[in-house]
């Protein structure tokens, strides 16, 4: 019994040691990091500078639309509206100039509607359905086609104006908005089959395997398993189309007629017209009132894009 209780006395007296030394030698782990080092301060610094930079044109363009013409010529721009006022905006919208017609930028806004739509539309649904087949389907000529597409991608726009312009006018769509459609359309086509084809190449191939087993075939596959996964792929390539066709100039001032002139084209119209004062105010709500849209499509689905991307859509 001695010697039992010497054994329990030992080992407690062991244990308030380690507890001594414990408390003496302090808390272990990593020390916290500071809030406030260099590297913090030069990353967020440059961060913010960029911002700003990128920032102080859009308050500059959004300030100047809500002053008045008189207080525009006081030159100082970067000052807030003394009064605010929407004039410019409305004038913009429904009373600008643009050439001989003066209905502002509305016509514009509708035509560019009518032309992003159907774009948007036909070229993510052939591209969705040409990246598909080229990842999961390997037809006979299939690398051959792909190389054409890539190939296709990087070719400059302006090596091709002049020949689309007579295939267009043979085929009696030359100044027509149809004609546009076809070549936004067309002009998508390589670099969102790229996209579609890497994301679906990314996707398990035992899902693939799996359907085919169950019998399922080509177009079962790609509406019952493709389509449900491939959600953020898919705003990848309308963010893209989205800009690139709504941002478009060239192609809208080429391939069609003054009435049925893009948003983009009427605001070049309204910028550059030579007739009476320089109404900075209504250039500038129009120029917002043009890039609306684009901005709406980023800040709606931003996440989803960050996804697409990350998911797949730049993997080799």
């Amino acid at each position: 019994m001695d010697k039992v209780a010497d054994l329990n006395n030992n080992s407690l007296s062991a244990q308030g040691d380690a507890g001594d030394r414990s408390v003496s030698e302090g808390p272990r782990g990593e020390k916290p990091k500071r809030v406030l080092t260099r590297r913090n301060i030069i990353l967020y610094g440059t961060l913010i500078v960029v911002a700003l930079y990128y920032l102080l044109p859009l308050y500059v363009m959004v300030v100047t639309s809500l002053k008045g013409m008189p207080e525009i010529r006081l030159g100082n721009i970067f000052s807030p509206p003394v009064e605010v006022t929407f004039a410019p905006w409305v004038k913009a919208w429904s009373e600008a100039c643009t050439g001989l017609n003066c209905e502002g930028l509305s016509r514009g806004f509708w035509n560019s509607v009518r032309i992003l739509v159907p774009s948007v539309v036909l070229s993510i649904a052939i591209a969705s359905v040409n990246g598909y087949a080229l990842a999961n389907w390997r037809f006979k000529g299939a690398e051959l086609f792909f190389t054409i597409l890539i190939v296709g991608a990087f070719i400059p726009y302006q090596v091709m104006i002049y020949p689309i312009v007579i295939m267009l006018r043979e085929i009696g769509l030359y100044g027509s908005l149809t004609g546009l459609v076809l070549v936004h359309t067309v002009f998508g086509m390589p670099i969102l089959t790229l996209l579609f084809r890497n994301y679906f190449a990314s996707v398990p191939e035992e899902l693939f395997k799996a359907a085919r087993v169950d019998g399922a075939g080509f177009w079962a596959i790609y509406f019952r398993i493709m389509l449900p996964m491939s959600l953020p792929i898919f705003v990848v390539a309308i963010i893209l189309q989205v800009t690139g066709i709504w941002n478009d100039f060239l192609f809208g001032v080429i391939y069609t007629k003054p009435d049925l002139y893009p948003m983009t084209v009427q605001l070049n119209n309204i910028v550059n017209s030579t007739q009476g004062v320089k109404e900075y105010n209504v250039n500038m709500a129009a120029t917002i009132l043009t890039g609306l849209v684009p901005l709406c499509v980023y800040f709606v689905s931003g996440k989803l894009f960050v996804r697409g991307i990350a998911a797949g859509a730049v993997k080799g």
